[in-house]
């Protein structure tokens, strides 16, 4: 079992002297737009954007300038936009509530 542990120690050293590690790469080199708070403003901007789209195709068609399936397409894509959003909220959350149950 000794041996195990020092081949594996070994062969983690050897692979972080060599840089070839995911994950281990220094930060200060990071692309602008790849952190996850701009991930969550970009979808929240997205399902934003198709809640607009869903009234204003129904304003359209209110007024008789758009067809009844754009609506039902419309109003469709929102809901369903909006159902991904409160299915990755409530994923959050319960994430959340498991690393705050974690023994210290």
């Amino acid at each position: 079992m000794t041996a195990n542990i020092a081949g594996t120690l070994s062969a983690y050293a050897n692979t972080v002297a060599r840089g070839e590690a995911a994950g281990l790469a220094p930060r200060d080199g990071k692309v602008p737009g790849t952190d996850f708070a701009s991930l969550v403003k970009d979808v929240a901007s997205s399902a934003i954007a198709a809640g607009q789209r869903s009234e204003q195709v129904t304003m359209e068609a209110l007024a008789g300038q758009a067809d009844l399936t754009e609506v039902v397409v419309a109003v469709t894509n929102a809901e369903v936009t909006l159902q991904t959003v409160v299915a990755i909220r409530d994923r959050v959350i319960q994430a959340y509530q498991e690393i705050i149950r974690m023994p210290l």
